[in-house]
């Protein structure tokens, strides 16, 4: 497993069937207000205390995408890696994600095709083991093996 330092693809040719790979995050309003600001979405439900309590989910929930953003990262930095290319993504979200949720990413494997693509099986889980979100990627895998130093970001302080 890569560490949060470095990182490292697993090439087209080095891929098999099944192979699997996790990645995880958590939930904070950091990261809620950010993806609400980078995305444009700021549906009150992601937002506002008042009007989430008015909803189905009486609290603030997480922007569906941004548990598929997971997704995207987990194949861009864990499987297969740096040199990725997506080319789609589908999606079922199957439950609502909270502040303080932690996610769980899990790829697996589940065809090569021709031209370097692969076709990855995708869950996203909770910590309590509750699927949020389910799926599959379409993804060019990369041919050049490639170890790198994983970019710095800058910290961004919100509030």
């Amino acid at each position: 497993m890569n560490s949060p330092q470095h990182l490292e693809n697993i090439t087209y040719d080095e891929l098999s069937v099944g192979d699997s790979a996790s990645f995880s995050r958590t939930l904070t309003e950091q990261d809620l207000v950010l993806f609400a600001a980078v995305s444009g979405d700021v549906n009150p439900v992601h937002l506002d205390e008042a009007f989430a309590a008015t909803t189905p989910f009486k609290e603030r929930i997480a922007h569906g995408m941004w548990s598929g953003s997971l997704i995207s990262a987990a194949l861009a930095t864990v499987l297969p890696g740096p040199g990725t290319i997506y080319l789609g993504q589908s999606l079922a979200f199957k439950r609502p994600v909270k502040l303080g949720d932690t996610l769980t990413v899990k790829l697996a494997v589940q065809e090569k095709q021709e031209k370097n693509r692969v076709v990855i099986g995708c869950s996203v889980t909770n910590q309590n083991g509750e699927e949020v979100v389910s799926g599959e990627a379409k993804v060019m895998a990369p041919t050049t093996k490639v170890s790198v130093a994983a970019p710095e970001l800058p910290t961004i302080n919100i509030g």
